[in-house]
């Protein structure tokens, strides 16, 4: 016999979802969230809708950039390794890179963090890296959604994923339309897997060695903390070379390493007939990519394909400036790789 109603009561609660967690979770974030806003925010935190004045005094043709993207599962690696609150600061520098490398500079982003079950402390960790990486890329965080669905992610997963609005200049935007043969690759270096690459690195070293391993090549560092360095940020060094060098005549193109590595990501932004002769040899990696490949036996092609090896960003540049793009760099603070060329196929 079908029953025609249940013998108990059931709630949103005893369903799984816990409304007074989220409103905590907000009413926790607010004032950290308002770090971030600039006179051009229009809203608070709580709204259906975040408000943001689109006057920008001083462009003449000014052109929006957008980008969604997620940090994949390093995710699980904070979860294992206990710490909630770089992962956010991840996703940020990752969004912006991406519009970077055409030339925008961040004015915004937009947060979506779901759970199993919310831990108010964790929610709380993940939305203070949203904050550190808005501040660091000069961005308002002008809202989000924190979701909690049980029976989607089982309690204690968690996902992230964010959306970034830029602007450039019509006439400073970088496309790969310049972009010849004997034109320079210039890398500038990662801090590490940034965010890509983990599925590998995790089954390679955290099923093997453990989260908490210390082995002596990563110099007193645990498996998880130089696994969870945070995805670095070019848009400083990025836009120093733009107030110097023209985005037509020298620099070309840029391309920042995510899946698929250097080769697959570089590759995005050359036009047909061009190629690239990158020599392998040019930068020493980072320990933490050496012993990916060692402890998990993987071969070279994998390494390739999946992990950006230590460099994070490519500059393709008029072989004519390259020394002096590279002195620039260096003022900087930066260690520019000197790593190819383009050549036609």
């Amino acid at each position: 016999m079908i029953p025609t109603e249940a013998k108990e009561k059931i709630t949103y609660e005893s369903a799984g979802v816990h409304i007074d967690a989220g409103e905590e979770v907000v009413r926790r974030i607010k004032p950290l969230v308002r770090k971030t806003f600039n006179s051009n925010v229009l809203t608070d935190i709580g709204g259906f809708g975040g408000l943001y004045d689109a006057r920008f005094p001083g462009m003449t043709n000014p052109v929006l950039v957008s980008s969604t993207d997620g940090v994949g599962t390093k995710i699980k690696v904070a979860i294992a390794a206990g710490k909630y609150d770089t992962v956010g600061h991840d996703l940020v520098n990752h969004c912006t890179n991406d519009i970077l490398v055409c030339g925008a500079k961040p004015i915004f982003f937009l947060d979506y963090f779901a759970s199993g079950k919310l831990n108010v402390d964790h929610g709380e960790a993940v939305v203070k890296g949203f904050v550190d990486g808005c501040l660091e890329n000069y961005c308002a965080l002008i809202g989000g959604e924190t979701a909690e669905m049980p029976g989607i992610y089982a309690e204690g997963d968690f996902d992230l994923a964010g959306t970034i609005i830029g602007i450039v200049e019509r006439d400073q935007i970088v496309s790969r339309e310049n972009v010849k043969a004997g034109d320079v690759l210039i890398g500038l270096r990662s801090n590490g897997l940034h965010t890509n690459g983990y599925s590998l690195a995790r089954k390679a070293l955290v099923d093997i060695l453990g989260i908490d391993a210390k082995p002596k090549q990563l110099a007193g560092e645990t498996i998880g903390e130089a696994l969870l360095k945070v995805h670095r940020s070019y848009l400083k060094p990025i836009h120093s070379l733009f107030e110097k060098y023209s985005v037509h005549d020298d620099i070309h193109a840029l391309s920042h390493i995510t899946g698929g590595g250097i080769v697959g990501n570089t590759s995005r932004v050359l036009p047909a007939g061009l190629a690239l002769d990158i020599d392998w040899n040019a930068w020493e990696r980072f320990p933490i990519f050496d012993l990916i490949q060692t402890i998990g036996n993987v071969p070279e092609e994998s390494m390739r394909k999946a992990l950006n090896l230590g460099i994070g960003l490519v500059i393709i540049a008029n072989p004519h400036k390259v020394n002096a793009m590279k002195e620039h760099l260096q003022s900087l603070g930066e260690d520019p790789i000197i790593m190819g060329k383009v050549v036609t196929v």
